[in-house]
């Protein structure tokens, strides 16, 4: 929703100015120039990339116009399922979530939390090490490195359509002016012409230019930057997985563990101490 409020506020800004200072804004209405910057646009994504970067791109332009779901809410449920396992754990043994943890999705502890399971990256991400801390012999600094490096190829993987956008909005200005040299040939070789007609192709070509940096940092360079941030947070969610579980394998109580989690989370999205120990107190009575 915030991706078109801001497109809007673009658009008003940029033509509503033109047109009070007097300008007329048919004249800013070239599609032609549109077709020549757009086309080369996608027709340079498309060579610079690989069938999986596109297709990856394509997935995530669509995430843009949602709102984060990473929220109060969901790390509520996310450490209050942490505690239970945690605490199942604790009071039975590691053997005894063997079967939540090759079996999620008929579990009846991941079965209270529909929030967490609904995402089946941090579902797998979970049962992975859950599992390795049931049949493994890993001790924590080995299962730490390798949450490192899964974590790692998670953002690096996340960074492909940040990239792929950015340099696509990154070459839209030089697309512009490429439409605008194109105007400013077609307007030499009508040099005989009267020169109000003259004024109005030379006019048509400095829009190509304009029309190139408008899309470039008014539309297409502002999704790669919202791209970012939605990867930092969907980031920070395995990060709070990995050092609860740490925490536990390195013999704290659930309690303290999920308490390592809570911290590292960014503080706008953190719940309190107080909120954490009502939802698990919650959790424990049903």
């Amino acid at each position: 929703m915030l991706v078109i409020v801001g497109y809007l506020i673009v658009i008003a800004s940029v033509f509503g100015g033109f047109a009070l200072a007097g300008g007329h804004l048919a004249s800013l209405l070239q599609p032609v120039e549109l077709l020549m910057i757009g086309g080369a646009a996608l027709g340079a994504f498309l060579v610079a990339n690989t069938a999986k970067v596109i297709k990856a791109t394509l997935k995530a332009l669509p995430t843009l116009l949602k709102g984060s779901r990473y929220d109060k809410a969901l790390y509520l449920e996310t450490l209050a399922l942490l505690f239970d396992i945690l605490a199942k754990v604790r009071k039975e043994g590691l053997m005894s979530i063997e079967g939540d943890v090759d079996e999620p999705e008929k579990s009846p502890i991941f079965g209270k939390y529909p929030k967490v399971t609904t995402d089946h990256h941090v579902v797998e991400f979970l049962t992975d090490y859950l599992r390795l801390m049931v049949g493994g012999n890993l001790n924590a600094f080995e299962i730490e490195n390798l949450m490192d490096n899964e974590i790692e190829t998670h953002h690096h993987e996340g960074e492909i359509p940040v990239h792929a956008i950015a340099k696509m909005g990154d070459a839209m200005p030089a697309f512009g002016i490429v439409a605008a040299v194109m105007g400013v040939v077609h307007t030499m070789a009508s040099v005989g012409i009267p020169p109000a007609e003259l004024g109005i192709l030379i006019a048509n070509a400095l829009v190509g230019t304009f029309l190139g940096i408008l899309l470039a940092y008014g539309f297409v360079g502002p999704l790669s930057t919202l791209l970012e941030h939605k990867l930092h947070e969907s980031t920070k969610m395995y990060q709070c997985i990995k050092v609860t579980l740490l925490a536990s394998l390195n013999g704290y109580a659930p309690q303290v563990a999920v308490e390592f989690g809570r911290k590292v989370l960014y503080s706008t999205e953190r719940p309190t101490f107080a909120e954490l120990e009502a939802e698990m107190k919650a959790r424990k009575a049903h």
